[in-house]
C-alpha cells in the first residue's frame, strides 16, 4: 500500500512522497523479526536434523531441550541488546518520518522477548515431561 501511494503521488499528483521508502523499511523490519519469532513458536525455523534424528530417544530429548534453552538465551540476548539500542536511539529521529529511531529497534526487542518466551516455555515443558514425552509424536499420522 505504501508503494502504491508512492506511484500515485509520483505519476498522478506529480509530487513524490519522500516518507514512503522509510516507512517501507520500518515495516520490513517488523515483518522480518516478528516472522522469525512466529517461526520459533511454530517450530519451523531452519535446522539440520539429520544427526539429531539418528540419536537414541533419550539423547534426542536432551538435544531438543538444549536447542530450546539456547534459543531462549539467544532471545534474551536480543531483548537486552534491543532495550539498550532503544535507549540509545530514543532522542534520534528517523529521517522523513519524524519518529524516534527506537521505533525501528522495537522490532528487535519484541522479537527477542517473544523468542525467549516461546523457546523457554517449550524447553520448560520438555523438561517437565521428560519421561513421558515422545519427540516423534509430531510426525506420527493421526
Amino acid at each position: 500500500m505504501t508503494f502504491g501511494w508512492l506511484v500515485f503521488g509520483r505519476y498522478v499528483l506529480n509530487s513524490t512522497p519522500t516518507w514512503v521508502e522509510q516507512l517501507a523499511l520500518l515495516l520490513i523490519c517488523y515483518i522480518a523479526f516478528l516472522g522469525a519469532a512466529a517461526g520459533v513458536r511454530e517450530d519451523t525455523h531452519i535446522g539440520v536434523t539429520l544427526f539429531r534424528d539418528m540419536l537414541p530417544l533419550k539423547a534426542r530429548k536432551v538435544v531438543l531441550i538444549s536447542i530450546d534453552l539456547i534459543l531462549a538465551a539467544f532471545g534474551a540476548t536480543m531483548l537486552i541488546a534491543g532495550i539498550t539500542l532503544m535507549r540509545f536511539g530514543w532522542d534520534t529521529l528517523l529521517p522523513m518520518l519524524n519518529i524516534p529511531e527506537s521505533a525501528r529497534t522495537l522490532a528487535i526487542t519484541s522479537c527477542g522477548g517473544l523468542v525467549m518466551l516461546f523457546a523457554g516455555l517449550r524447553g520448560l515443558f520438555r523438561i517437565l515431561s521428560f519421561g513421558s514425552w515422545d519427540p516423534e509424536a509430531q510426525f506420527k499420522e493421526v
